[in-house]
Order: structure tokens, then sequence, then C-alpha cells
């Protein structure tokens, strides 16, 4: 795990954040979220000579930065200063809170299942964080920070997108590649050319400036990140390779027993092919539907004995527009109905009908 941390000099509030890796869309991510951690953004901030910020080192503290940083900086208005090469201690007040971190945020180890679970806990240790008096100072931290933030730039009404843009062409397998790893896009748009968006911990696809496609970002190599989704219109068109398509595969390993039971129902009924055409016509409802209310529709639709596309499509109505219940009839109140059903049935009148035939 690699950390970002940013210290403010008057009050000594500090902010950190847990990334997979030191790029420089984790950078300005860091910043974005500091800046909406302090409430406002500080008027300088001094840097060392990191590469996500400096292309070339020039004489004295003079710096041909990044393009891309400088769209940052100039995003938020912020001046950059730098440090003198291998002269760290210029800024030692941040070089002391990686440590102080280390010690006080990240010990004993933390176990998280995700880094928006980890993020989310360092996030809290900031805020009691603000809590502490510094020595020689009356004021506890957030005192101090309410006096500053008085000097910042505002905040703008958007954060800056912390991504790195590329484009990209789809290969045969309706993928595009990242760091080795390779993200599915919808087949419609195999043939495209495309823009990949990365972000810390997604990555996005767009064809113009719709996106397309969202997945988590894969920090592994050589991995396939699959919306089975993404595959179905392909499937409709092809159902004898639906058994052997990975996407559902992989999908079919963790969907409720209730797809199983569906599925095997429109085989059985529509042994040709059709059967699966149906049932893929009700995983694309997915596209539409929050999955949830998928899954609820297809258990509510075999319940029902309607284990068909329609029969699921009339469930999913009924659970997204429910229609009140008519309060029951008190069976005191009525004694007079209690006849109705219950009468002795005449059978004499199936013998008139003979009778007359």
């Amino acid at each position: 795990m690699q950390f970002f941390t940013l210290r403010l000099n008057y009050s000594k509030a500090r902010f950190v954040m847990a990334f997979q890796f030191q790029k420089q869309e984790a950078f300005f991510e860091g910043h974005n979220q500091a800046f909406r951690f302090f409430g406002g953004v500080p008027r300088r901030l001094t840097y060392d000579n990191l590469k996500t910020a400096v292309y070339k080192i020039l004489s004295g503290h003079n710096r041909q930065e990044q393009e891309t940083f400088k769209r940052f900086r100039s995003y938020y208005l912020f001046e950059s200063n730098y440090c003198n090469p291998a002269q760290g201690h210029e800024k030692g007040g941040v070089e002391n809170d990686v440590g102080y971190v280390q010690r006080n945020f990240l010990t004993p180890l933390l176990e998280a299942n995700s880094y928006e679970e980890l993020n989310a806990r360092l996030w809290k240790a900031c805020q009691e964080n603000l809590n502490r008096r510094v020595r020689g100072q009356l004021a506890n931290v957030a005192d101090l920070l309410a006096d500053e933030r008085s000097q910042f730039l505002p905040l703008p009404a958007e954060l800056f997108s912390a991504s790195i843009n590329s484009p990209v062409k789809p290969n045969g397998y309706s993928q595009v590649e990242l760091d080795t790893n390779r993200y599915s896009v919808p087949v419609e748009h195999g043939n495209d050319q495309l823009v990949l968006r990365a972000y810390p911990f997604r990555v996005e696809i767009l064809l113009g400036e719709k996106v397309i496609a969202t997945h988590s970002r894969c920090f592994g190599r050589q991995q396939d990140v699959l919306d089975p989704l993404h595959y179905l219109s392909l499937l409709e068109q092809r159902p004898g390779a639906f058994e052997h398509a990975k996407p559902l595969r992989r999908w079919r390993k963790q969907w409720p027993q209730d797809y199983d039971r569906l599925l095997e129902a429109l085989r059985s009924r529509l042994p040709d092919g059709s059967g699966v055409k149906e049932f893929i016509a009700v995983l694309k409802l997915h596209r539409d539907h929050p999955a949830a209310q998928v899954e609820q529709a297809v258990h509510a639709a075999l319940e029902l004995g309607a284990a068909n596309l329609d029969g699921v499509m009339l469930c999913l109505r009924q659970l997204q527009h429910p229609q009140p219940q008519p309060a029951q009839l008190e069976a005191e109140r009525f004694a007079n109905l209690t006849v109705f059903g219950n009468q002795p049935i005449n059978l004499q009148q199936y013998d008139q009908l003979l009778a007359a035939r």
C-alpha cells in the first residue's frame, strides 16, 4: 500500500489517503480529497521534486512541470514551490508525518476489505486528529484550521477529474487494455474508437462524451475484467455459445439458484434454443434495473408458475409500482355474505343440458 499525505504549516492539520500506487491519478485524487477535507485550497504548496509534478529540474527553484500537473494547478489556482534537490528537510513537517501516520493511524496493522473502507477509516482518523493540541499552542488543531481556512482559495463546485485519458480500440474479444489488464466493453462498440479514462480505483470507457462501460480498477497483471452484460447481445444471436462463454461461466458461479431454475424451465418448454434466448432477454433486464429487483422478480415469477420473460417483467413492474392492497372485509359485519360459495351445487342442471343435446 502507498499513502498520500498533505500537511498544513499553520494549523498542523494533516490529511492521509491510501492508494495502490503513486501514479499521477492517485496524486491528483489525494489533493482533491485533501482540499475537500480542509474545506478549501491553500494558496501555496511545497513539494519535493517528484516525477508526478516535475518534468525537469532547472536552476534554483525553477522547474519545468508536467503538463497534466500544470492543468491541475491551474484548475485550483494555487502556487507550487519546490525544495532544493536532495533537501527533503526543507519540508520536514510532512516528512515526519510519514512516520507519524504509520505509528498512529496504521498501527496495529489495519485490515480492510477494500480501499474504500480503508480510506473511510483514515478520514475518520484525520478528523479525530484535529482534536489534538500542538505543543506551545493554546487552541487545538481544529480551531487553528478554522483560522487558516479564512486564507484559503475557495473550493470549486466540482473537483478536478483525477484521471489519465488515452485513446483505445477494442480487440477481437471486445476488450480494451490498461496496464496489461483487459476490460470489457459492450460488443456493439467493438469496432469503435474509444477513450479510456483511468481513475485510481475505477476505469471508465467512453464513446465521445458518453460512458459506455465502468469497471473497478484491477491491480493485478494480465487479468480479464469482464462484465457479462456486455456480451448478451452477441449470445442472443449465438445461443449455442451460452454454456462456453467465459463471462457467463463466471457469472453463473455467483447468481441466485432461481436463475438456474428459470433457465431449466425455459429449456424444457422451448428446447430448440429459443428458451436460452428468452433467458438471455431476462438477463438483459439487469442493464436497466437494479440486480436485487431482477432477482426478486425472477423468484416471484417462479412462485407464480410464470417462468418466462413476460412473467418476470410483470413481477418486476409490480415490485416497482406496487398496488395498494384493499382492506379485508370484517366477517362479523357481513354475516349475510358467508353463505356465498358454500351453497350446494345442483348437478341436475348438467343432466338437462345433456338431454337438450
